[in-house]
């Protein structure tokens, strides 16, 4: 009895805990490094539990559905001060700017060999946009509200930004000394990875809405393009948190992709936050996953690699279950009656590795999953 006590607790006491502790961290660990291979970045070990159950994935439009370096496509002068001036004035604030846009405004001044000032009083106004002072001239440039909330008039000036929306530009207001000075208008392509993205999506029955604070008929027109049906325009960083909130109350597991210091908010609400790794930092440090190469392909990766490491987990307890299962028996001594057969407490303290090592095996495998 003493014989088949001591070995029975050497595979009871070490073994089954042992086996059963490796199971899901050494999992995680092996998935976590899969998916660094293909630049998909878990933070968060939790993540690779949730992504598999995402049913919505809502998505910035700028920099996640669209390259983020847009051209300036157009610029549209409504008062006295010239295009070349109506550019400068623009491009010396926007230079202090993250945002993916301002990029495109800046590097068109420098292509024309502008001259940039250093802008002074710099505000930046979330989620509308941006105020400084050039040259002893306050500017201000964004969308309707900050023109709106600055008591600048846009007048019939909508209906000319329309036109370029609705080929999909984004068009910018410029406001010099509290009047409207002109629009820029920047177009910025689709990704070409995005269509092929999206499709994936759909076949896995997740729903894409797209979130963006640019302009209904520029959000219309990309959407129509890449067949999203669900757009939501003219948001705020707090409208977008609190559309991820709604879904979330409906019952949804929501995955947000995002690029911006705009959707840190809703980054930080979603179930699972994505950030590209093209975009800013502060949209990467909210988010539990990053995705280097700013690929929406990554989603699909990044979902793929949930489902390998959980079955790879279940596989794992399986296996510490059923060792200890039969191993705990036969140390207590069950084929004694039947067969004369005790194992040896040196032998069952041996045999208690091979529960670890098959659990570690079988983690190692997700090396070779194909996501």
């Amino acid at each position: 009895v003493t014989y088949a006590l001591v070995a029975c607790v050497s595979v009871l006491i070490i073994a089954c805990p042992c086996a059963l502790g490796l199971a899901t961290p050494m999992s995680v660990m092996v998935g976590i490094g899969r998916g660094a291979r293909d630049g998909v970045l878990v933070r968060d070990a939790h993540v690779l539990e949730t992504l598999q159950s995402v049913d919505v994935l809502v998505c910035d439009k700028t920099g996640t559905l669209t390259e983020g370096r847009g051209s300036l496509s157009g610029i549209e002068t409504l008062g006295s001060i010239a295009e070349t001036d109506l550019l400068r004035f623009a491009a010396s604030v926007e230079r202090v700017s993250e945002h993916p846009l301002a990029e495109a405004i800046v590097q068109a001044s420098v292509a024309r060999g502008l001259d940039l000032e250093t802008p002074l009083d710099f505000d930046y106004i979330s989620g509308m946009g941006l105020q400084a002072t050039v040259e002893g001239r306050v500017i201000v440039i964004g969308n309707e509200p900050l023109m709106a909330s600055r008591d600048i008039v846009i007048g019939n000036a909508n209906n000319l930004a329309d036109q370029h929306r609705r080929s999909g530009a984004t068009v910018v207001f410029v406001g010099v000394d509290g009047q409207l000075a002109g629009l820029l208008c920047i177009s910025d392509a689709i990704k070409e990875s995005t269509p092929q993205a999206l499709e994936a999506f759909r076949q896995s029955e997740i729903l894409v809405v797209m979130a963006t604070g640019d302009n209904k008929s520029t959000a219309q027109a990309i959407g129509r393009d890449l067949g999203i049906t669900d757009i939501r325009a003219e948001l705020s960083p707090q409208d977008k948190h609190e559309l991820v909130k709604s879904l979330q109350e409906k019952g949804h597991v929501v995955a947000v992709a995002g690029d911006g210091i705009n959707d840190a908010p809703a980054l930080a609400q979603a179930d699972v936050g994505i950030a590209m790794g093209t975009g800013t930092d502060i949209a990467m440090e909210t988010a539990s996953v990053t995705l280097v190469r700013g690929d929406l392909r990554g989603i699909v990766k990044a979902r793929n690699l949930s489902v390998a490491t959980m079955q790879n987990i279940r596989q794992n307890l399986f296996f510490a279950f059923f060792y200890n299962a039969v191993g705990v028996p036969i140390a207590a001594g069950v084929l004694y009656p039947m067969l004369g057969f005790l194992l040896s407490p040196m032998l069952a303290a041996g045999a208690m590795s091979l529960s670890s090592v098959s659990v570690i095996g079988n983690a190692l495998r997700l090396r070779g999953a194909k996501i």
